[in-house]
């Protein structure tokens, strides 16, 4: 800065072009080499002080990204979402995400932990966060934004945006190209579904708006029977499950547990619909299913052809 120039005595002009000369140079590596690089490379070069040696991963799309990244060798432990690929289940497992335990967490001397928006409860989080230990908080969502942003936070965090970079560039084309595919389907020819996470008390708990089962029903080219009606997942009266008029009763696939197929069917409200009268049921893995990582093109696909590739009992 001048010595003789006095910002007292200036006009507001001298001074608005004063401080953008001064301001200039600071400014000129965003406009040159790309503002997303720039500030992805800054924040990198932060991130890169936090010791990612011995990581906590908590969430199952957040683990796969890891294995994505080929950055798996941090791993120290998971949580019991994280089941994929079938090499993270050789990782000490510090319990399910929502219930999870400071004490379980902190025993395998993590240097840094990364979970997903939703980790659980508040107190353990709080007590984590306090301890010292880097804690990176990834949010959740159910789209392609979404998912490509998980991969930069991840890939930032762990001190390697350049991968980043590229799997977003990689997932992100899966993903275009499966979601253009399922969009051909006229919206006459879409099929309602209605995902159903639990019977409680003989009430299906069905999933609204703002889900991921809302979100992988749409991007696949399907209709969730909720239309919207609610956010979150809620327990139905049997006269809201008959007016749905789903085509498909969804549910998550889980061995030895949850009700039959026939069970399902039997129901007073479910009997009384379509996908009743064609016994059409669609048992899905959860995890890839409503993951919303690396995966979700092929989910994206597989839910597409159960949907329209098949007749009859779609279950089979």
């Amino acid at each position: 800065m001048s010595k003789s120039f006095d910002f007292r005595r200036a006009r507001p002009w001298e001074v608005a072009l004063t401080v953008f000369a001064l301001s200039a140079p600071l400014l000129l590596p965003l406009s040159t080499a790309g503002s997303q690089g720039f500030v992805r490379q800054a924040v990198a070069q932060e991130m890169q002080q936090v010791d990612t040696s011995k990581v906590v991963v908590i969430g199952g799309a957040l683990t796969e990204i890891v294995y994505a990244l080929g950055e798996e060798g941090r791993l120290v432990a998971r949580d019991s979402t994280s089941m994929y690929p079938r090499e993270a289940m050789k990782l000490p497992d510090v319990g399910y995400m929502r219930a999870l335990s400071p004490e379980g967490v902190m025993a395998v001397n993590p240097t840094a932990i990364l979970a997903i928006e939703g980790s659980g409860p508040a107190d353990a989080l709080a007590v984590l966060k306090s301890s010292g230990i880097p804690f990176e908080t990834v949010p959740e969502g159910f789209d392609r934004v979404a998912i490509l942003k998980k991969i930069d936070i991840v890939g930032t965090f762990l001190g390697v945006p350049e991968k980043a970079k590229a799997l977003e560039e990689k997932v992100g084309a899966d993903l275009d190209a499966a979601i253009a595919e399922a969009a051909k389907r006229p919206e006459s020819e879409r099929k309602r579904v209605l995902f159903v996470l639990s019977f409680q008390n003989g009430k299906v708990m069905a999933a609204g708006g703002h889900t991921a089962a809302d979100g992988i029903i749409g991007l696949s080219g399907g209709i969730n029977a909720t239309d919207g009606a609610f956010e979150g997942y809620k327990p139905l009266t049997d006269e809201a499950v008959v007016n749905a008029k789903p085509d498909v009763i969804m549910l998550m696939d889980r061995p030895g547990h949850g009700s039959s197929d026939e069970e399902v069917l039997k129901h007073p409200a479910i009997s009384l619909t379509p996908a009743a009268a064609n016994k059409a049921i669609l048992r899905m893995d959860g995890l890839h299913l409503l993951g919303f990582g690396p995966r979700t093109a092929s989910a994206i696909r597989d839910l597409n052809k159960a949907l329209y590739g098949k007749t009859g009992n779609v279950s089979q």
